[in-house]
């Protein structure tokens, strides 16, 4: 699903008027259609519904939504806001419509105004500003938000909440919705940590945007939905065999964190990975062969960690990272794997510590490389940032200088190409930030690549499924309970279920 920045999402709107062609004012009806619907199946007819609209489209859509509710005999309150003397011409016609239904109360807030009373019973309805606002807001209006943030009534916003900026950090006074309904597609900001608290939970409502400008138009960020990740899965043919299925290398564990070793195999094993050799010290080796007796093993020379690079040749594709420490001697390795190794390596965890003392080494990782890292180790990298939008921006950036691929792991997991397109994941929850979560996405990931996926196709295919296992996971064992060794258990049902 593509995300669109705030001018193209005009742009849609426009060519859907002129080439379905609708009225804009039909188009309204349609989006409010859709607000309607969903409130409808979720707010009880006893509660009593507060719209807050402003004078532009957003608040024309809460006025048809006002109309729509009031028509089906709910409590509706709509407040105005008149900062101004100016108001679209859809919003226009929709008061003119509303005026006509003497059940439903119209109150204009003014400077002079006193903001009304919000009951915590209420549901709150902010149609307030849209998307394109671009100044934060203050004085009369920031009063009004100040006042529904308080009331600790259940807030929806429609499209987004008022204050918000689509496309950019905000300031200002800033709805803190519970509900947020965006017509057709998300907004870039609703992927963004610093805004988790102003939307809540946010929904889509289809409103008949035009496929044809949807299908055309170039954008840099998408959200991964299972109908854009199920076309990239390979099928499997009857006389397909462990050869065919490739041959990846793990280099991973040292003393006291051969557990990380462990799940990186695991979950690159139930990769559909045919071969796994995983290259651990000598003292881990009676725990993997006792753990993962289906993995091979590489012998370091040391006891503890990491010091030497085995023979590459036979490994289709590598990984490393999980539980390798920051030994002199693990560093000096991985410096001699980046040197001898020329197909894209996954680098996660230890692997990225030792590159982000080492940042002259990023010139020389193979192209189309996959590096894993959660916040705190992509700072360590590329350095500070000030708000999501620059960190969003600064991984554009690392990825376009190096030639690699970022997977940026948080809530929506982004990963960022070479060429600067972000894909944000739709798989996952709260339960999988849990030690060895990260060693396991490692681990699909490798595996991935080593059946002769793309690096990109790897990233995003792992990703996915390393979601949807963990998603598969909570309903079994709830987020408090879950471990990181759960999640490779839910392959086989995440596979089957992106097969479906």
């Amino acid at each position: 699903m593509k995300i669109l920045p705030v001018e193209k999402i005009r742009e849609a709107d426009n060519y859907t008027i002129e080439n379905e062609p609708i009225a804009s004012t039909d188009l309204m009806e349609r989006a409010a259609r859709q607000l309607y619907k969903w409130v409808k199946n979720r707010i009880h007819k006893y509660q009593p519904i507060k719209i807050f609209a402003g004078l532009g489209n957003n608040g024309g859509d809460g006025l048809v939504l006002a109309r729509l509710l009031g028509d089906k005999g709910y409590e509706v309150q709509v407040y105005i806001i008149k900062y101004s003397d100016i108001s679209s011409d859809d919003f226009k016609t929709n008061l003119a419509r509303l005026e006509e239904i003497e059940e439903i109360g119209i109150i204009y807030i003014g400077k002079n105004t006193e903001i009304p009373d919000i009951e915590e019973d209420d549901v709150v309805v902010d149609a307030i500003f849209g998307s394109g606002l671009t100044r934060p807001v203050t004085g009369l209006i920031g009063e009004v938000i100040k006042s529904i943030n308080s009331s600790g009534s259940i807030t929806i916003a429609v499209d987004i909440p008022s204050g918000l900026f689509a496309d950019s950090s905000s300031t200002g006074e800033i709805i803190r919705a519970d509900y947020t309904l965006s017509f057709q597609m998300p907004k870039l900001a609703f992927f963004m940590p610093e805004n988790d608290k102003y939307v809540g939970n946010w929904h889509i409502l289809d409103i008949g945007l035009h496929p044809d400008y949807i299908n055309d138009v170039k954008v840099n960020n998408y959200f991964l939905l299972k109908r854009d990740i199920q076309p990239t899965l390979k099928k499997r043919n009857k006389f397909d065999h462990k050869g065919t299925f490739g041959h990846a290398l793990l280099i991973a564990g040292s003393y006291g964190k051969m557990g990380a070793a462990v799940l990186a195999s695991k979950a690159c094993l139930r990769s559909g990975v045919g071969l796994l050799h995983t290259h651990i010290p000598k003292s881990g080796y009676e725990i993997m062969q006792t753990a993962v007796p289906e993995c091979m093993l590489s012998i370091d020379r040391y006891d503890n960690y990491f010091s030497e690079v085995p023979d590459l040749d036979m490994y289709s594709a590598v990984g490393i990272g999980p539980g390798i420490g920051m030994e002199k001697q693990s560093q000096m390795a991985l410096k001699l794997l980046i040197q001898n190794y020329q197909k894209p390596m996954v680098f996660d965890a230890d692997a990225l510590n030792i590159l982000a003392e080492n940042k002259t080494w990023l010139s020389f990782l193979p192209k189309g490389s996959i590096l894993t890292p959660h916040p705190k180790e992509f700072e360590r990298l590329i350095g500070k940032w000030s708000d999501d939008f620059e960190k969003l921006q600064m991984l554009r950036d690392f990825c376009f200088k190096f030639g690699i691929y970022v997977v940026l792991k948080g809530a929506y997991t982004c990963t960022c190409t070479p060429d600067g397109n972000c894909y944000f994941n739709s798989t996952g929850n709260p339960g999988m930030g849990t030690a060895g979560s990260g060693d396991v996405l490692t681990g699909l990931i490798t595996g991935i690549l080593a059946q002769g996926y793309t690096p990109g196709q790897a990233a995003t295919l792992g990703t996915f499924l390393h979601g949807l296992a963990g998603d598969l996971a909570a309903k079994k064992k709830g987020y408090e309970a879950m471990i990181a060794g759960d999640i490779p258990e839910m392959f086989g049902k995440a596979f089957r279920k992106l097969r479906k």
